[in-house]
């Protein structure tokens, strides 16, 4: 059906990629060669394909349901920031991606994890705040799909194939440096340099793309939220929320926006393998 799939970004928001992937997946036989996740999306990615989303889902929710804060000043001392949404997905992500879970992801198809690297010429204080307000920017401005700003600015996109991580520890670590939002996400290190949120490149991670289209293949992308309009590439299927998802990219205080998330992913998931079906028969 699709030879490869890519996860846009999209913080808490991706939930809604995951409930789509448990409905549209069985329904239409996906079994792409490639997957490409950036952000959230990398990690909707991967418990998707090890069929966890339900349960990550709730686990996500019910960490949400604890009482805390988006901020916490206290949280400064024992946890090293007053966000305390680092912490949680760090801790979500080891919960669950242990040797065996690695193992399986590298019997799949081959899955890469999208990160940005800061312009060789700007010092790591400044582009930070610069390529995100100019994402920011952009995307209030235009809105546009694959935005252009971090480019211009100098950042570049770099994949990290889950197949080449040799332990549970390394995949977290490329997982929490493809989410580095700062301050609410930590600045990650790939390779012994800083790595950032992929996003800050191209919040839909479509690059890898490109070449399974040219030789004639067949791609799904799964945005996470609703665009005005979809550039047209010859192969390629963009997919996206019915209605907007209702929960904050970094939210941890609305349980019941995670798991509304979720169910919306499986009813647009049902809809559209069937459509998918009834135009291919």
């Amino acid at each position: 059906m699709f030879d490869a799939v890519a996860f846009a970004g999209g913080g808490n928001r991706c939930h809604w990629q995951g409930g789509f992937w448990e409905a549209a997946a069985p329904l239409l036989g996906l079994k792409p060669e490639m997957v490409v996740g950036v952000s959230a999306g990398a990690w909707s990615a991967c418990y998707s394909l090890l069929g966890l989303g339900r349960k990550v889902n709730e686990m996500v929710a019910d960490g949400c349901s604890l009482g805390r804060r988006n901020f916490e000043w206290r949280a400064w001392r024992s946890e090293g920031s007053p966000w305390p949404v680092s912490l949680m997905y760090r801790s979500l992500i080891e919960s669950i991606i242990d040797e065996a879970a690695l193992e399986r992801l590298k019997q799949g198809p081959n899955v890469l994890i999208g990160l940005a690297r800061k312009p060789r010429r700007l010092p790591l204080s400044l582009a930070v705040p610069l390529g995100i307000a100019t994402y920011q920017i952009e995307k209030k401005w235009r809105s546009p799909m694959h935005p252009r700003g971090g480019r211009a600015l100098g950042f570049r996109p770099e994949f990290v194939r889950v197949q080449d991580l040799a332990s549970p520890a390394e995949l977290s670590a490329a997982l929490m440096a493809s989410a580095s939002v700062p301050p609410f996400m930590p600045v990650g290190r790939i390779g012994g340099m800083a790595a950032l949120d992929g996003g800050l490149v191209d919040n839909v991670p479509t690059d890898p793309l490109l070449p399974v289209e040219e030789q004639g293949g067949k791609t799904l992308v799964i945005l996470s939220r609703l665009y005005r309009s979809y550039p047209a590439v010859r192969g390629r299927t963009y997919i996206q929320p019915s209605q907007p998802v209702p929960i904050g990219q970094f939210d941890i205080t609305n349980p019941a926006g995670i798991r509304k998330a979720y169910e919306m992913g499986l009813g647009d998931g049902e809809s559209f393998a069937k459509g998918v079906a009834a135009h291919s028969f």
